[in-house]
């Protein structure tokens, strides 16, 4: 067994049991990477995927759990080799960000501007992408935080370390009937058409909850991933706009009113979080500080020890989070 064959599994995996795609992205052959899979389940003497001709059709019940293991030990190499960079060249690096748009545009750039300044041996690459996208990101190890609000049960192998609560704010334009009134409610909003966000991101979750309490449905016309594209719609007058607080730009944002929603939906809570059992480089302990003030080092690594992110959930609930 090397490796190199559980390597090849994994990614195989990773794309979708495309062979062709998977020497791509390896740069390699395609029947070097067969013939390999082939050596395995020969030593193995289990299929780890059922085929149809020379195609693969899916993982095996055995393959899952051979390719889960991989996955811990291919993550344990990757910790070794972090283990020996710490060590030879502490401030040389990696490190792979997954997030959403909202807290790309808003809440990471001081953040990125003060580690890259400090750090500028680090290569520092961030993605955007769907709650599914990111928490996949990270169990499959091309990611090392992810950031997120939604979803956070599709983290299955992940710690998550809440971060900071944020609130909602209704966005008009400044002829709009609502922009002259001194206390909106959730009933002045269900008389409106709504833009706001693609359900499942950025806190949209509350949205819903905050209607359906109220026994009402909200009349939402366009969804968007992006705040800024929300806005444009809402200068366009398709409709009001409910945004995250923390994407209301002042300067840029003057021709609009915003109105505080915090009365009428809940607050969300963003978390940072990565793949349990990874080793973080001194460099990723900072970075996570930077973010998250409360977030020490060792409040991280005491997060670390623990079995579970309910047990993590525990520790931080007496914790006061800051408002953005």
């Amino acid at each position: 067994m090397k490796l190199q064959q559980l390597r090849y599994i994994v990614e195989v995996v990773n794309h979708n049991l495309n062979v062709s795609a998977t020497a791509e992205s390896l740069y390699t052959s395609q029947p070097g990477i067969s013939k390999q899979v082939r050596l395995l389940e020969d030593e193995l003497g289990v299929q780890v995927f059922e085929r149809s001709g020379k195609h693969l059709t899916q993982v095996t019940p055995a393959g899952g759990e051979i390719i889960k293991i991989s996955r811990e030990i291919l993550s344990r190499v990757e910790s070794i080799k972090s283990v020996a960079s710490e060590h030879t060249h502490p401030e040389m690096g990696t490190l792979n960000i997954t997030t959403t748009h909202t807290q790309a545009r808003y809440a990471l750039p001081d953040v990125i501007k003060g580690f890259t300044t400090r750090y500028p041996k680090v290569s520092l690459n961030m993605h955007q992408g769907t709650p599914s996208q990111m928490s996949q990101a990270i169990a499959k190890g091309t990611a090392n935080f992810a950031i997120a609000t939604e979803a956070l049960h599709l983290y299955h192998d992940a710690i998550m370390l809440p971060c900071y609560h944020w609130n909602r704010s209704i966005v008009v334009t400044r002829d709009h009937p609502l922009a002259a009134k001194s206390h909106v409610t959730i009933e002045d909003l269900a008389a409106y058409q709504l833009v706001t966000y693609v359900f499942g991101f950025t806190g949209r979750s509350e949205l819903d909850t905050a209607f359906n309490a109220a026994g009402l449905t909200p009349r939402i016309v366009f969804t968007a991933t992006d705040a800024d594209v929300i806005k444009t719609y809402v200068r366009m007058g398709i409709g009001v706009g409910v945004i995250a607080s923390m994407a209301i730009d002042a300067e840029q944002d003057k021709d609009l009113v915003a109105i505080d929603a915090s009365h009428i939906f809940g607050a969300s809570t963003t978390s940072i979080g990565f793949r349990r059992g990874t080793f973080l480089r001194s460099y990723m302990f900072d970075f996570v500080e930077r973010f998250a003030p409360h977030l020490t080092r060792p409040v991280v690594e005491q997060a670390i020890s623990l079995k579970n992110n309910h047990e993590v959930s525990e520790m931080f609930k007496d914790i006061e989070l800051p408002i953005r």
